[in-house]
């Protein structure tokens, strides 16, 4: 399973999607026949890249906050 697909986090993926969409749009034997896994794979790849992308952005934005959280406590502490 993969999350929504067209949502503003999976805008790198969206050539993809489209194609995989194509694919399915094409009709029920076609995706029974496996005529899409390969589609799916690209999919599934670009998610994931897209999502460690974005947790390795976060993981350093919440490391900045801390060490500044860090600071301001320290602070408060030399100056009590």
């Amino acid at each position: 399973m993969h999350p929504h697909l067209h949502t503003k986090d999976n805008r790198g993926c969206e050539e993809v999607m489209r194609a995989l969409d194509d694919c399915h749009d094409e009709g029920f034997l076609h995706k029974l026949f496996g005529n899409c896994n390969k589609l799916k794979t690209e999919v599934n790849k670009c998610l994931r890249a897209e999502r460690l992308e974005r947790t390795a952005r976060n993981r350093e934005e919440a490391k900045k906050k801390r060490e500044k959280t860090l600071a301001l406590w320290k602070d408060i502490d030399d100056n009590s």
